[in-house]
């Protein structure tokens, strides 16, 4: 890693995209690392005993895009049973590398290090334990089991040495062991500490093969918690390759948005070098989610140290080494004064663009979460209801709902309309004597905040709100120093983050919307969220897409949130069968987490904040539990979705669907 101070301790720059060059690590004749290419890996959901629906599964991975195929290994039966499977493959023509997958059972490694090019070991599950107890330890009593670790480890260590077998030690948020959080609590510190005592064991047998993850469900601790990873590996010298993915993002579009978040927040800062995107769907569907993150970047390149921020005029010259107002480490939400609903203690608001609409009429609003039904003349209302309307220079011609406002050019607003709210230009707001009493909206570029322009900002009226636009290729670092421009500058205006895309590919447009805001959120800045695509017609995807982005960055909670493994080997029902007959039941309780996760591996611990959790324990046989308590044991399948319900209603958090 490079000697140079990493830009806010953890990237190579916070207003260039920079790759964070790592060593290289050979996995059978692929690398990753370094200048290589971020490689893009999935998993297979079905039982590793079972060789040809392994090997066909991994095929049609494989021909989506999958580079490396990982594989379950539960058993010492399952991980003999890999070497079946890579040479049917082999047979049909497939040299990807294979991964073996370990939790519970170093025999079992052993076994997969001396068949496969890679091994992955999660520090919380491997000779280590998980009872969810606190454990009061000594300096020397930790030591001890630092010492009966290792003795526990060093055979795999040993043998993947031997046998140039790469590693991967993969943290998991909600699998850290008693002992790592009696000691540094459910933390991003915990993950990391966890992660490097099994590194500095290998490093002790001069073994240096490996590639880390630091997974979690919640986005906001996974991209804390690799932060703080590069941090304390450049700390020590170290600068191994890093493997990104957020943990059981679930399904659809829940999964989607929330796994570019995660992942784009990092990749954005030219972290990671192999990726894999979590969901509950066949795994050759998880390729082309991962391809569209990781292709965003091929042509992304580094430029001039002089000038650091792409596309940005020269004569703004805008510093590296810049001193941050805030921890990438920890959340804290920018503070920003009450502007109407903006800003303050206000969830970021939701502003949907209909300018590139002819005409607006009530039915146009349906896409935004509004329905006006005729015969009672009244509006239905959803909890993915936007709060703002942007117009253009478009008016209403018809009575709005109450809960939204609408925001017009200032050509075209109308001050005696209802609920109607300008748009300015720095220069047409400066100039223009014509203002709202209540709320005025004033569009910046990142030009607007250098020189004399910050201070006349410091200035505007109480009634501001600040839109950040940016026509950069690297918007959102770009946006990222015009909110540590406004804290340098003392500026507390509420500030909403407009994103313009050009692509006429709704889920392009989602996941780069995604990775853009979620990580300006994720990061506390941010009041509001604008996305404008004019050349998409799915308006109530758009609206959609940012209400998500804001439930997975946790700053606006708006639906049930699913926190469900993607399958694999271990799995002991059908999890998109399940997961789908839950959300059937369940998708109206708002704000409520459950976790549905198909073995114990992905049990208790992996289901991290969840309310509710609904666990595999046995072939037919499921776990219910309230938080990380158990509930209800090896309750039978058939029944089990009726008394996680009724678990629900007991502990008063049921509602009624509203018909």
């Amino acid at each position: 890693m490079k000697e140079t101070i990493l830009e806010g301790g953890y990237c190579n720059s916070l207003t260039a995209y920079e790759r964070l060059i790592t060593r290289e690590v050979k996995v059978g004749d692929l690398i990753i690392g370094g200048n290589h290419p971020i490689r893009i890996q999935s998993m297979t959901t079905t039982d590793t005993m079972n060789t040809l629906a392994t090997v066909e599964q991994s095929i049609r991975m494989i021909d989506a895009g999958c580079e490396l195929v990982r594989i379950t290994a539960p058993s010492l039966n399952d991980a003999k049973n890999l070497a079946n499977i890579r040479d049917e493959l082999k047979k049909r023509g497939y040299s990807v590398p294979l991964i073996a997958d370990i939790h519970f059972t170093p025999n079992a490694a052993e076994a997969a290090a001396r068949i496969v090019e890679k091994v992955r070991v999660n520090p919380g599950n491997y000779a280590d334990k998980k009872k969810f107890e606190t454990i009061d330890y000594s300096d020397a009593s930790y030591v001890e089991e630092l010492d009966r670790i290792r003795e526990r480890f060093v055979p795999l260590v040993k043998i993947c040495k031997e046998y140039g077998t790469a590693m991967r030690i993969g943290t998991n948020h909600g699998s850290l062991s008693d002992r790592i959080m009696s000691r540094y609590g459910d933390t991003p510190l915990g993950m990391v500490e966890s992660a490097l005592e099994f590194l500095r064991i290998c490093e002790d047998e001069n073994y240096y093969n490996i590639v880390l993850s630091m997974k979690a469900s919640n986005p906001q601790v996974m991209v804390q918690a690799y932060r703080l990873l590069i941090s304390k590996m450049q700390d020590a010298g170290m600068n191994y390759p890093l493997h990104l993915g957020v943990t059981e993002a679930g399904e659809g579009e829940d999964g989607r948005i929330k796994s570019a978040a995660g992942i784009g927040t990092l990749l954005e800062d030219g972290i990671g070098d192999t990726i894999r995107v979590s969901l509950t769907e066949d795994p050759e569907f998880e390729i082309p989610v991962a391809k569209a993150l990781v292709d965003r970047y091929s042509n992304r390149k580094p430029k001039s140290k002089e000038i650091p921020s792409i596309d940005v005029a020269s004569k703004l010259n805008i510093e590296s080494n810049l001193e941050l107002s805030y921890s990438p480490f920890e959340y804290q939400r920018r503070k920003s004064s009450d502007v109407a609903n903006f800003g303050g203690h206000e969830v970021p608001r939701v502003i949907a663009d209909l300018s590139q609409l002819e005409n607006i009429s009530p039915a146009s609003l349906y896409a935004c979460g509004y329905q006006y039904v005729v015969d009672a003349d009244k509006w239905n209302i959803s909890d993915q209801a936007c709060d703002y309307i942007f117009t253009g220079d478009k008016l209403t011609d018809f009575d709005i709902p109450g809960t939204l406002g609408v925001i017009v050019n200032h050509k075209s607003w109308d001050e005696s309309r209802i609920r109607n709210y300008p748009l300015y230009s720095f220069n047409e707001f400066n100039s223009s004597a014509k203002k709202s009493k209540t709320l005025n909206f004033v569009s910046l570029s990142i030009d607007s905040l250098f020189g004399n322009e910050a201070n006349e900002i410091k200035n505007f009226p109480a009634t501001t709100v600040l839109v950040f636009e940016t026509g950069n290729e690297h918007g959102m670092a770009e946006q990222r120093r015009m909110f540590i421009e406004l804290n340098r500058c003392k500026i507390s205006l509420p500030v909403i983050i407009r994103r313009t895309y050009t692509s006429e590919n709704i889920d392009d447009v989602s996941l780069f919307a995604s990775t853009d805001n979620g990580a300006l959120f994720l990061d506390g800045f941010g009041d509001g969220i604008l996305i404008s695509a004019p050349s998409i017609t799915a308006r109530k995807q758009i609206n959609s897409t940012a209400f998500v982005i804001l439930q997975a960055s946790r700053t606006r909670i708006s639906k049930t949130e699913y926190i469900s493994c993607p399958s694999c080997g271990r799995t002991l029902f059908d999890l998109q069968e399940t997961t789908a007959k839950i959300r059937s039941r369940t998708d109206h309780l708002k704000g409520i987490k459950i976790g549905i996760m198909g073995c114990i591996v992905n049990g208790p611990g992996e289901m991290a904040d969840a309310d509710y959790g609904y666990v595999g324990t046995g072939v037919g046989k499921i776990t219910l539990y309230k938080g990380k308590e158990v509930v209800s044991r090896n309750i039978d399948s058939e029944n089990a979705v009726d008394q996680l319900i009724d678990l629900i209603r007991e502990n008063g958090d049921w509602v009624e669907r509203k018909s």
